[in-house]
């Protein structure tokens, strides 16, 4: 009796033990207990200081490890155990959100009206796909297009076009390339097997035109993100602290972002002539027709109220363009009358309709509450404070610099919204102390914002975009692992990693 007890037991258990974090691996699980175990210890016997900085390396540990288990669930919990160790208080992580609440509203408003100008994006770059030829000059439009788009939209949103044209294209031309017993299986359900298909090699082929392609295009987001305020979440943050607004915050990083810019597009440029690093793949010519054919079928489908929705998303992007570059309310807002324009004029009354568009922002939207959690413990344990009296020892020439380097360092393996959060916070508390000028303020501000958006291509860690390509239905289908993600973005984090850090160097 006492045998089939403890069995029970073990089992009740092992079902807690099961829910816990999901299907993240046992050895993930296992080591974020050992962080919240360790924590009360470390901060009784070690003090707040080495506490701190140990919970700050755990919770970059679940950014690294987002592919495992999505940050919001161990972070929050690293967060609410300092909040329970009296590490910061909730006063403080309040103000922190409240002083934030600008990014708020520009993940949950903004990336909310942009879902509802999706068809438009995805007419856009369909059109290119069938429409230009040359395999070069198509990179170079994908590269540039994503950048433009994301300077005024959203980056996630872009590259969820993207990877919606790209998913569309593969599920099209798998029709006619895979075994008829195949046909029938979900083209997301897993990925096409070689035995399944007719012609393997035509198929891998075009697997590797569309790694080009997505790749180019999420580096594209990249460049034109850094440009503007409305381009990563982090822009707006340090855009509020300095009191820019839309056409302050684009002048003044133009002597780095314009350079990057240019060196970006020359590299993907070069990149397809030299058909290095797995780049220069072209489209098998069977597969283009295919493609053309179910083009000229959909248009010849699409009707006069899909025209008009067209028409209607095509103004309201018009519209946003101007509303930002006068700054006629916050970006959050604008966001707002986005989401009412193209809703109203298109029919969208459903709540459950809306509802979707708010799907892909909240989970971040809560991920950065989260970040606000451990920027707290950060300002009141004092952890950066030593760092930045180091860089600001150094000459003011220098500082600019080395700035773009740790940060683009740790944005590597980080997520840059939660580093430039950290370090414009310190910057500005320099600033208030006198300790810097409001001119080398607005030298650091353009540091951390390049510095966090620029090498952070290096991996999928560093970028929202790229991390959302990773983990879409698209990457097993087109077989885009990690490393290869890492692999094609290399020369690119080189050219305008370098061209970053030299233009912050010399030229502002």
């Amino acid at each position: 009796m006492a045998q089939s007890t403890g069995f029970r037991d073990s089992v009740w258990w092992g079902a807690y033990w099961t829910n816990f974090l999901g299907d993240a691996p046992r050895w993930y699980k296992w080591t974020i207990v050992g962080f919240l175990a360790a924590n009360p210890f470390l901060y009784l016997l070690l003090g707040g200081y080495v506490a701190g900085w140990v919970l700050v390396l755990q919770f970059i540990f679940t950014l690294a490890m987002a592919l495992k288990c999505y940050p919001l669930q161990p972070g929050g919990l690293l967060a609410i155990e300092a909040l329970a160790l009296g590490m910061t208080t909730p006063g403080h992580v309040y103000h922190e959100v409240e002083d934030n609440l600008k990014v708020i509203l520009l993940l949950v408003f903004m990336v909310a009206g942009i879902f509802f100008m999706k068809e438009l994006l995805l007419f856009t770059f369909t059109k290119l796909l069938v429409k230009v030829r040359s395999k070069l000059l198509l990179s170079f439009l994908f590269c540039l297009v994503a950048a433009i788009l994301s300077a005024f939209l959203d980056a996630l949103t872009v590259t969820a076009v993207v990877i919606s044209v790209a998913v569309g294209f593969y599920s099209v031309y798998r029709r006619v390339a895979v075994a008829p017993a195949a046909i029938d299986r979900a083209v997301e359900s897993e990925e096409d097997r070689d035995e399944e298909l007719l012609n393997p090699e035509e198929m891998e082929r075009f697997r590797a035109f569309l790694r080009n392609l997505v790749m180019h295009a999420a580096v594209g987001t990249a460049l034109g993100g850094v440009t503007t305020i409305v381009g990563e979440p982090q822009n707006i943050l340090i855009a509020d602290k300095m009191g820019w607004e839309f056409m302050e915050f684009f002048i003044r990083m133009v002597p780095v972002t314009m350079p990057v810019l240019a060196v970006g597009l020359a590299t993907c440029l070069l990149l397809e002539r030299l058909k290095w690093f797995s780049y220069g793949a072209a489209i098998p010519l069977p597969v283009l027709e295919v493609l053309r054919n179910y083009d000229v079928e959909e248009s010849a489908k699409r009707t006069r109220q899909d025209n008009a929705r067209l028409v209607v998303q095509a103004i309201a992007a018009v519209f946003l363009v101007f509303a930002l570059a006068f700054h006629v309310a916050e970006v959050g807002l604008v966001g707002l009358s986005i989401i009412v324009l193209q809703t109203a004029f298109n029919g969208i009354v459903e709540e459950h309709r809306i509802g979707h568009a708010f799907e892909e922002a909240l989970p971040f939207t809560a991920l950065l509450c989260v970040f606000f959690a451990i920027v707290a413990v950060i300002s009141d344990q004092g952890l950066f404070q030593p760092v930045i009296e180091y860089v600001l020892e150094l000459p003011a020439r220098q500082q600019p610099g080395v700035f773009y380097i740790a940060n683009g360092v740790l944005s590597m393996i980080s997520d840059n919204v939660f580093v430039a959060t950290v370090y414009i916070g310190e910057v500005e508390t320099a600033f208030d102390a006198g300790v810097i000028t409001r001119g080398q303020f607005d030298l650091l501000a353009v540091a951390i914002n390049t510095g966090t958006n620029i090498p952070s291509v290096a991996t999928p860690n560093g970028q929202a975009a790229f991390l959302f390509l990773l983990t879409s239905s698209l990457a097993p289908l087109i077989r885009l692992s990690y490393g290869r993600m890492v692999i094609m973005a290399l020369p690119y984090t080189f050219t305008m990693g370098i061209t970053g850090w030299v233009c912050v160097t010399w030229l502002l």
